[in-house]
């Protein structure tokens, strides 16, 4: 019999907000990361992208990616077997490859301190920005705009992850399908777009008036070593690699009152990611609000660390953790402080909050961000 799946498209059709030319020469997730970064540039104060980079040479790119240009080498692949070898695209190449979307932020910013691209499957934005760190610390820019891009909605991807049995069923229940951290969740529904992040020196940002809506400062990655599809037992992986970015951001768990969890609604992956908050915060971890946003958006894969850290900052701006929207009762097993269906108050004085990203092939990446002030 035939099964149905969910996937949930962005609001936004990348091509009606770029010229048609570019457009057409890009696949979907370079599209969305495009947009995205014109929307991050524009908000650290560059009315023109251009703007930004001056003579280039401090201005670096980050875009991760998970399954990058799929849909282009598929429809790419149609053209070959049904219209011959003279009808492919003669972009084939440079679009499927994962640098892609990264390659064209980088000509969009003029950056020429580095263009790179992670491919570490759903927690490649949030290593993105993890790299980003890394470069402004050493001194190789001055602004890296970075972050994670994915557009891979195609009955192939669908047809694998349910083969996988990773994919929510409740297709009767479109709002209600990804429920992570839910005692009733059954598998992630999947998404697509990109979150993009202008991430600059405080000296620097200081030097021009730049408004801040937040620090990042500390990075951990990890891996599991242990499955390429599924996390460690206990989830040790997430726990040391958030271990890690609090020792990098100089913080102690107490310190840390807000996590953006990865939280996907799979049974396994959820329950070992709790496993790994309750390993770190210990007999704290009643005082930290959890958001599962993933029940809002969807799993977009490559994308998703770096939209759920722009998620985080502004929880922090705000003070405000945001909702998973269709948590309906907290899996007992999980014993989280979750956010539930209205967004929950943080508490007054200073604010620190961890973002957590996983993937396949045992990918653990944390970030620390604390709030501006």
């Amino acid at each position: 019999p035939a099964q149905v799946y969910l996937a949930a498209p962005a609001a936004v059709d990348p091509r009606t907000v770029l010229s048609s030319a570019k457009a057409a020469h890009c696949d979907r997730s370079a599209q969305f990361a495009l947009v995205a970064a014109r929307e991050a540039v524009r908000d650290a104060g560059f009315p023109d992208p251009s703007a930004l980079a001056g003579d280039g040479s401090r201005v670096a790119v980050v875009v991760g990616v998970g399954l990058g240009g799929l849909t282009s080498v598929l429809e790419q692949n149609h053209r070959l077997r049904t219209q011959g070898a003279g009808r492919v695209s003669p972009r084939t190449i440079p679009v499927m490859l994962p640098n892609h979307p990264a390659a064209e932020v980088g000509l969009l910013v003029g950056a020429k301190a580095g263009v790179h691209a992670p491919v570490s499957a759903c927690a490649a934005g949030a290593e993105a920005l993890a790299q980003a760190l890394g470069m402004i610390r050493d001194g190789r820019a001055d602004i890296v705009v970075a972050g994670g891009t994915e557009a891979a909605l195609h009955p192939l991807a669908l047809a694998g992850f349910a083969r996988l049995k990773a994919l929510s069923r409740r297709h009767d229940d479109p709002k209600g399908a990804s429920r992570p951290f839910d005692a009733d969740r059954d598998g992630f529904v999947m998404g697509e777009g990109a979150g993009m992040l202008v991430v600059e020196s405080a000296a620097h940002a200081a030097a021009r008036g730049a408004r801040v809506h937040g620090r990042l400062t500390g990075a951990g990655i990890t891996n599991d070593s242990h499955h390429v599809a599924q996390p460690a037992p206990g989830g040790t992986g997430c726990a040391a690699a958030v271990d890690a970015a609090l020792r990098d951001a100089g913080l102690v768990p107490e310190q840390i009152q807000h996590v953006n969890a990865h939280a996907t609604a799979t049974p396994l992956g959820d329950l070992g990611e709790a496993q790994a908050l309750h390993s770190v915060f210990a007999k704290g971890v009643d005082d930290v609000t959890v958001s599962a946003t993933k029940g809002a958006f969807g799993h977009t894969l490559g994308a998703a660390g770096a939209i759920e850290a722009v998620l985080t900052v502004l929880a922090l701006r705000d003070r405000t953790a945001p909702p998973a929207c269709s948590l309906e009762r907290v899996d007992p097993e999980i014993g989280l402080n979750v956010v539930g269906r209205d967004p929950a108050a943080l508490p007054s004085g200073p604010l620190a909050a961890v973002s957590t990203s996983m993937g396949f092939g045992g990918h653990n990446v944390a970030l620390v961000f604390v709030d501006a002030s």
